[in-house]
């Protein structure tokens, strides 16, 4: 029996990734086109394209002769997708893509020989992609312009071991990411892309123990980011990429050595928006302008101590939304304005204390579209303008009360979502929807038939 799988690529994410979720690394778009990876149960998994339309859905190349390539890790830079792939011979290496069979192809093999370089956690900076990437020095920093002899180490941060960079994050043309050399445990550095230039910005946990940066994010220059320093447990720092500037914000949980563990930072028009946990008001929505004074809970939206947990952010215009539960509605959708007042639950789309469990919070032209279960239809697709009368349930792919086509890697495509879905008859396959009923159907059927997946 074919064995058909379609993928909108299931990546070996970096801690990153991993983190906050992130979508992106799941496929790309370069215009009107979505870049991707699926089996048609001929060619194993390989890379793929789709205007939305079926005639525009295609295989781009089959890079693995004989085997499953499996592409990853998508990103565009200056219209050129990279991504990581193996082609049965080299092992997981650097490729780029301009659409085009011959115009997809390995960029270098970084780590020669039947080794694989693995590249990953990648990063636009000033057009040229950063990554992290095993070779004869360990893990370390490479860049590259997209060609072979511009594809390099940036410097060999851990002489005798692995640098393992990760969480690379571009502010104003710096990369931020965090890293070991062997002295400091894992910390912040940065890198203008010259050996001189990267360096490590602070030792946050002083000595061989490991502050462990997550969560970085660009704020109007600024990085904010969460570390341990050993005394205070996890906490929010920001850096204007000196030792002296890099500081934390505030201490949410004073006097305990707690990892209050705030994430899902988000820049929301200048300003920074996470969940954090002081351990009197449960894991709530906060908002910070970088100063201890201006860090704060926007609302308490789960009174007492108990957790609203804020999760999913997605920024539309002025206006975050994101998941929450209150203790009477369950998990469903929300915004906010940045005021406690302006922060609200969208609607009770499944009623009473069960939970929608909103997810894949997209935005196309101004409408969030996600999954969600209404108690009706199962996990299906919804959309929402912000307003109660706007927020929709758009049609049961996968009919019947118990069944799910638990729609995700949702992707905004020249003002059409598309994304993928299951069914049984099908298996997973990829859908696009305007905004409709009649406008949420099957793009292709790219494996025939069922097939497992």
């Amino acid at each position: 029996m074919r064995l058909c799988f379609f993928l909108l690529i299931l990546s070996f994410a970096t801690s990153q990734e991993n983190e906050r979720g992130y979508e992106q690394f799941y496929g790309a778009t370069i215009g009107s086109t979505l870049y991707f990876s699926a089996n048609d149960g001929v060619h194993g998994y390989e890379l793929y394209k789709s205007d939305g339309t079926t005639e525009g859905t295609v295989l781009v190349k089959n890079i693995g002769e004989g085997t499953s390539s499996k592409p990853e890790l998508f990103i565009n830079i200056k219209d050129i997708l990279f991504f990581r792939a193996d082609d049965g011979i080299h092992g997981y290496e650097l490729y780029r893509s301009d659409g085009t069979t011959e115009g997809t192809y390995m960029v270098k093999d970084i780590f020669p020989g039947e080794k694989r370089s693995l590249p990953r956690s990648f990063a636009s900076v000033n057009g040229l992609l950063y990554f992290s990437a095993d070779g004869e020095y360990g893990t370390e920093l490479y860049r590259s312009d997209g060609t072979t002899e511009g594809t390099y180490i940036v410097k060999d941060i851990f002489h005798s071991g692995h640098a393992s960079p990760s969480m690379l994050t571009n502010v104003n043309g710096t990369l931020f990411f965090r890293a070991q050399d062997g002295l400091h445990g894992t910390e912040l550095f940065k890198s203008d892309g010259t050996a001189e230039g990267t360096v490590l910005v602070k030792d946050i946990f002083t000595g061989q123990d490991h502050a462990e940066p997550r969560s970085l994010t660009n704020v109007n220059g600024t990085l904010y980011f969460t570390a341990r320093d050993g005394i205070r447990g996890r906490e929010l720092y920001k850096s204007d990429g000196t030792a002296e500037g890099t500081v934390m914000v505030k201490d949410i949980t004073p006097g305990n050595n707690w990892d209050v563990y705030p994430d899902q930072l988000t820049n929301m028009n200048g300003k920074l928006f996470f969940r954090a946990n002081d351990l009197i008001s449960g894991a709530e929505l906060y908002t910070s302008d970088g100063t201890a004074q201006g860090t704060y809970t926007v609302v308490d939206i789960y009174p007492g101590s108990k957790n609203s947990y804020p999760n999913y952010f997605k920024l539309i215009g002025n206006t975050l939304y994101f998941t929450a539960r209150d203790g009477v509605h369950g998990t469903e959708l929300y915004r906010t304005d940045g005021t406690a007042k302006g922060t609200r639950m969208v609607k009770d789309i499944y009623p009473g204390i069960e939970s929608a469990r909103p997810y894949s919070l997209t935005n196309v032209n101004g409408d969030v579209f996600f999954r969600a279960n209404d108690g009706i239809h199962g996990s299906e697709i919804h959309k929402s303008s912000g307003t109660k009368q706007g927020t929709i349930f758009l049609k049961d792919i996968f009919e019947g009360q118990f069944n799910n086509s638990n729609p995700k890697n949702m992707f905004n495509v020249g003002g059409t979502l598309l994304f993928k879905a299951w069914t049984k008859k099908l298996g997973w396959e990829l859908y696009k929807s305007d905004g409709t009923a009649e406008g949420t159907v099957l793009v292709k059927d790219i494996c025939p038939g069922a097939g497992p997946s």
